[in-house]
């Protein structure tokens, strides 16, 4: 529940960040500031060195999880899209990374699991109507493309780290994640928006919550989850966050909360915990 609480404020993170920043400008700095902060650490509490195959496997899920994911989802925000909205669409990722874990992991959930993950999606789909209504225009074709892009690749790297990410030492693990997807999303920066950040007290304090809260905190957590639960429960969480991200817009944004939000909210709630619950 606190990997849910703290991964719905990424939304509104990218809200704010993207004010005064280039997408991929402000992602380059969050994750290579997280990067450089985990080698650090690493170095001085002497954790497990990291050997090429985990580095070849933590890229590749760095690659899905971060670059794509992120980079989509900030692209699409600073195209239009609400950030209610897009964290409904990435919320959507986990019945992909259902399937693909039955699929490739040979991962097996019960019936009732499944209609968690039922539950989850129709939750989900519900806020999204809510949005939907509170956002009838300026939502662009290109946006949701991002976004499609970034369920793909959370979905991907979702099941790369369960699969191959198991014995990844933790700090090191993740700071490989962060320097690749960083060093792909700087190519971007500079080449696609020359590098444009203003430096302003909402960049700084957005750049530090997604460093410090998002990127250490949030990320360590979901690792850790996935090296000791099967990938689809893990995923089922962010049919959680949509609902929160909607509660958080409302909050500060003095986006409409509809009732129809607040359904979707209690039956992904329903859903998640038929999901992750442990059967008898």
């Amino acid at each position: 529940m606190l990997f849910v609480l703290l991964w719905s404020t990424g939304f509104v993170v990218a809200h704010y960040g993207t004010e005064d920043a280039g997408p991929l400008t402000f992602l380059t700095m969050r994750l290579g500031a997280a990067a450089v902060l985990l080698w650090l650490v690493a170095a001085v509490t002497h954790a497990p060195q990291i050997n090429r195959v985990q580095v070849t496997w933590a890229s590749v899920t760095g690659i899905g999880m971060h670059a794509l994911y992120l980079g989509g989802v900030f692209v699409a925000i600073a195209h239009g899209l609400p950030s209610g909205l897009s964290a409904l669409i990435a919320g959507l990722h986990p019945v992909i990374t259902s399937v693909g874990a039955r699929l490739l992991l040979r991962e097996r959930l019960y019936p009732v699991q499944w209609a968690g993950i039922g539950l989850g999606m129709v939750g989900v789909v519900a806020v999204v109507i809510d949005r939907l209504r509170a956002h009838s225009g300026g939502i662009t074709g290109f946006a949701l493309v991002a976004m499609a892009v970034s369920v793909i690749g959370m979905a991907g790297g979702t099941l790369v780290q369960r699969a191959r990410g198991g014995s990844m030492p933790l700090l090191r693990g993740t700071a490989v994640q962060y320097t690749t997807a960083a060093l792909i999303l700087g190519v971007g920066a500079v080449f696609n928006e020359h590098w444009q950040a203003h430096a302003t007290p909402r960049l700084w304090f957005s750049l530090i919550w997604a460093v410090l809260v998002l990127s250490i905190a949030a990320v360590l957590i979901m690792m850790v989850l996935l090296q000791r639960q099967a990938a689809a429960r893990v995923s089922s969480l962010f049919f959680l966050t949509p609902a929160l991200s909607t509660i958080e817009g409302a909050i500060l944004f003095r986006e409409r909360l509809g009732v129809l939000a607040l359904v979707g909210l209690v039956v992904a709630l329903a859903g998640v915990w038929l999901t992750v619950r442990r059967r008898r």
